[in-house]
């Protein structure tokens, strides 16, 4: 076994912290920041450390090792990258001002990459020309950047990211589904081994476009991401992807539409005071533009409009809520008082719960005046029917109907079968058997590595610090010399010969650094095993301590190394 160099504290680059930075809100930003393994250098940029580039290249390792054994092959592509082929996607417009966009000295218009599907669809298109060159599934492991408005939570969300991005190419759908349970087998794999408690959850494939879409969820308290499980049934979905079964019902006992007076009612609260309903039976009707033009999205008075699940659905194009100047240009559009039946030019998305038959209180689009027993389907017509609404806990699981439980969560892994979107848009054929081009199908596929690592220390961590798996540990061990000369004598003498027989050692060796605050960091940089050579170091006697348990037990330094290398 090869011998790993013993990493002395002595040297080490890296200062512990008492205190929690400043601007942390999270656990992972305010432990990785104090144990040493990252600094801030900007606004959500980062710099590692020696030890958190140690736990950032195991993520990385074990990745890779998952990925060869699914037969993916490793590449490098740039990560300054030409405008034309996501002019011919359209992404260079569809991603907003999330993309950075730059100009090299003569004026050519350049992008830090945050996703490659364009550059690889063009490295096959080079590479590839018949069905015998596929199918193939390539990956690289490299930075991604996006411009994020609000750089936030450390690692978490950052401008420039680690991650391993693969894509597969196919030659029919059968393959391409082939492909995506490969990866997803290997995800698992992977998440697995890093020691990530996490969810495969049901997703929106959003701007990325394809059939099927599932995310990889890390519960923490931490994570941007909401979804939803069942207790009942194995359902699991972000709450983007949570959609209300349609269900119409009979309507022919309601009563004709009626307009009533109900003057300074502009909102579901006041209408429901005023009326003294509940607001379930008021008809809420959001306005919006899509690539400028206004849109109508009803839901239930007492539900919120999900503005992300509305974004999904029109994706790619631009969604905004309306403005004073839009209401100005269409005076027949009544803010607070704005109904379904009689819109004019404005298209009508409904949430499933305005199924047909279902009679609501309404806006009579006349000022201080609403409609009640407008009833879907007699009154108003729904041009397309959407879950749209807030997700809340306890609504109905769609599969077995149990009420749904809601946590928050990490994302840390995404799948998609993209389809022939980018084979679309940059002509990538193969010839078939047959002699004739054949249009190659794709998979895209992405791990987040930097944010696999806070993951882990949200989940992991302790009051006392941080507490890795050992698969991704900085070190295997962390010997601490309590002190004096013969402690640190030992300590040494240990950590050469725990290195000789192939484990990697962490000695804390420093001079003049008190017993205490040794054994606070030992806790606070969270490596697995801690080896203290302590009061009984002349008698060759020193103390293993477990990180996560706690557990502590005096032993030889025959009896540790033995212990230590089984």
């Amino acid at each position: 076994m090869a011998k790993a160099p013993v990493q002395r504290m002595s040297q080490l680059m890296a200062k512990t912290l008492r205190d929690d930075p400043a601007d942390a809100e999270v656990l992972s930003h305010k432990l990785l920041v104090r144990a040493g393994y990252v600094r801030r250098t900007a606004a959500g940029l980062w710099s590692w450390l020696p030890l958190g580039k140690k736990v950032l290249a195991n993520v990385e390792r074990v990745v890779r090792e998952e990925m060869d054994a699914i037969g993916a092959q490793e590449v490098l592509l740039p990560a300054l990258l030409p405008r034309e082929p996501y002019d011919a996607t359209g992404r260079w417009d569809e991603y907003g001002p999330e993309l950075f966009r730059l100009q090299d000295r003569k004026g050519g218009d350049y992008l830090l990459g945050p996703t490659h599907e364009e550059i690889f669809t063009l490295m096959v298109k080079d590479q590839a020309s018949s069905y015998k060159d596929l199918p193939v599934i390539l990956y690289q492991i490299q930075s991604k950047f996006r411009d994020e408005a609000r750089p936030r939570a450390g690692i978490l969300r950052g401008r420039e990211f680690l991650m391993k991005d693969s894509y597969s190419f196919d030659i029919e759908d059968e393959g391409l589904a082939k492909s995506y349970a490969l990866h997803r087998q290997a995800y698992q794999r992977v998440f697995e081994r890093l020691g990530l408690d996490y969810r495969i959850c049901a997703a929106t494939a959003g701007a990325m476009g394809g059939s099927k879409s599932e995310e990889f969820l890390a519960p923490a308290e931490a994570g941007e991401d909401t979804f939803a499980d069942c207790p009942n049934c194995d359902f699991a979905a972000n709450t983007e992807a949570v959609a209300h079964e349609l269900k119409p019902v009979d309507a022919a006992g309601v009563p004709a539409a009626e307009d009533i007076p109900t003057p300074d009612t502009p909102t579901i609260e006041s209408l429901a005071a005023s009326l003294g309903v509940e607001a379930s039976a008021t008809l809420k009707n959001l306005l919006v533009k899509v690539d400028g033009e206004i849109v109508a999205v009803g839901v239930p008075g007492d539900r919120e409009v999900d503005m992300d699940k509305v974004e999904a659905h029109f994706a790619p194009a631009v969604v905004e809520m309306v403005t004073e100047a839009d209401f100005i240009a269409r005076p027949d559009l009544v803010r607070g008082y704005v109904g379904p039946q009689g819109l004019d030019k404005v298209k009508y998305i409904a949430d499933p719960r305005v199924a047909p038959g279902t009679a609501w209180i309404t806006g009579a689009n006349r000022a201080d005046t609403h409609a009640k027993n407008v009833v879907a389907g007699r009154d108003f017509e729904a041009d397309e029917y959407v879950d749209v609404v807030v997700v809340r806990e306890g609504d109905p699981c769609p599969r077995c109907g149990t009420g749904l439980r809601l946590d928050r969560a990490i994302e840390i892994g995404h799948i998609f079968q993209l389809g022939r979107k980018y084979a679309d848009a940059l002509k990538l054929d193969v010839l078939g058997q047959n002699g004739k081009p054949v249009r190659v199908t794709m998979g895209s596929y992405g791990i987040g590595v930097s944010r696999a690592v806070a993951a882990l220390a949200e989940q992991t961590a302790d009051d006392k610090g941080l507490c890795w798996p050992a698969e991704v540990a900085p070190a295997d061990v962390h010997v601490v010399a309590a002190g004096k000369a013969l402690q640190t004598e030992l300590a040494l003498d240990v950590s050469e010969k725990l290195s000789a027989a192939g484990l990697r050692v962490l000695v804390d060796d420093r001079a003049g650094v008190s017993p205490g605050v040794k054994f606070t960091d030992s806790e606070l940089i969270g490596v697995p095993r801690i080896l203290v050579a302590g009061r009984r170091a002349a008698e060759g006697v020193v103390e293993l301590k477990d990180r996560r348990t706690g557990e502590r037990e005096e032993l030889t330094v025959d009896e540790a190394i033995t212990r230590l290398t089984a």
